[in-house]
């Protein structure tokens, strides 16, 4: 091979991704040995030497942590204030940084962590990211990925689960016609929660009717103007359960302007418990992940990585419940039998 071999070349030698040879190469993760001994040959080949200059960045600590973030909304807020509690007594500073996504698309990450890494930052912790494979020498834990599980460790709540109790709740209550009003089609957790929904029906003998169904793709914009079209109609859901709680909350507004009462004529669940949720006038009944608690593990799991020890596991996926509250009741035909 002509000229100087490249952290690429290796990659495509082994068979593996860059971080892969990265972590192979740092002793980083908890890689399979075969893999690692498949980089290693590679590295033996092919001469590769990883950079001094790296390796003399990452000897001095800037003692600093980053969370990188697509945007400051209230889901990566809570995950914030988790990562905060478990840095809080240590000596290591907290770094949020959301860099500027125009031109970028999808795929911010890289050019996050191309800034900060080995000077600025010890470790990142990337939240929501959209890809996984950003090459970098510093430990990076991923907070629900887009595409779910990599070859790094990620943190997540139980998104099929929590879906599936929040539509058996709206069940239970006596709703027949549910909606669900979606998140991004792109998301796994999004997808997750869709087919939690479609379960609990499937298990109660409800067949999924597609005209109950809308996609709001967490857009506030999108979603009023999908919720409008699933209420408008003299078919409507007696309930809807929406992908996130601020989805639900744009559900219940469009619904008062419609002249509905919630829950006396819809009732409306969400997913997260989002502060909003609870300080509203008519509290939102929804799906609690513990979104502080998905920062701490999370956190926990990057001073494990920069003490050099193996994590206990790859892949954490915290459990959700439901907190019912005040936009949640049975529908208004079983309310006027039980009358």
């Amino acid at each position: 091979m002509s000229g100087r071999t490249t952290i690429h070349d290796v990659a495509k030698a082994a068979g593996v991704s860059v971080s892969t040879v990265s972590k192979a190469v740092n002793g980083r993760y908890g890689i399979a040995d075969s893999t690692v001994q498949r980089v290693l040959d590679a590295v033996r080949e092919l001469g590769y030497e990883s950079s001094l200059v790296a390796s003399s960045m990452r000897a001095r600590r800037t003692g600093v942590v980053g969370v990188l973030l697509a945007d400051f909304e209230p889901f990566s807020a809570e995950i914030l204030k988790g990562v905060g509690a478990a840095v809080h007594g240590t000596a290591v500073d907290l770094l949020a940084y959301s860099g500027s996504h125009l031109g970028a698309g999808d795929g911010w990450e890289r050019r996050s962590l191309s800034r900060l890494s080995g000077t600025l930052i010890d470790a990142a912790i990337m939240v929501t990211p959209t890809v996984v494979s950003a090459a970098t020498e510093i430990p990076v834990v991923a907070i629900d990925p887009h595409t779910g599980r990599a070859d790094l460790p990620t943190v997540e709540s139980d998104s099929f689960g929590g879906a599936l109790t929040a539509t058996r709740h709206l069940i239970e209550l006596g709703h027949r016609r549910i909606g669900f009003l979606a998140g991004r089609p792109d998301l796994r957790s999004a997808g997750l929660r869709d087919a939690g929904y479609r379960r609990a029906l499937s298990d109660a003998g409800i067949p999924a009717d597609p005209a109950l169904v809308a996609v709001g793709r967490y857009d506030l914009a999108i979603t009023r103007e999908s919720a409008r079209r699933l209420l408008a109609g003299e078919d409507r859901p007696t309930a809807v359960f929406a992908a996130n709680d601020l989805s639900a909350i744009a559900v219940i507004e469009v619904a008062q302007d419609l002249g509905l009462r919630v829950p006396e004529d819809l009732s409306v669940i969400g997913f997260d418990d989002v502060p909003e949720a609870s300080r509203r006038a008519l509290p939102l009944t929804t799906i609690q992940q513990p979104m502080r608690r998905l920062g701490a593990v999370a956190a926990e799991m990057v001073f494990a990585l920069l003490d050099g020890r193996e994590i206990d596991q790859m892949h954490v996926t915290l459990p959700t419940r439901l907190v019912v509250r005040a936009t949640t009741a049975p529908p208004n035909e079983r309310r006027d039998r039980a009358s």
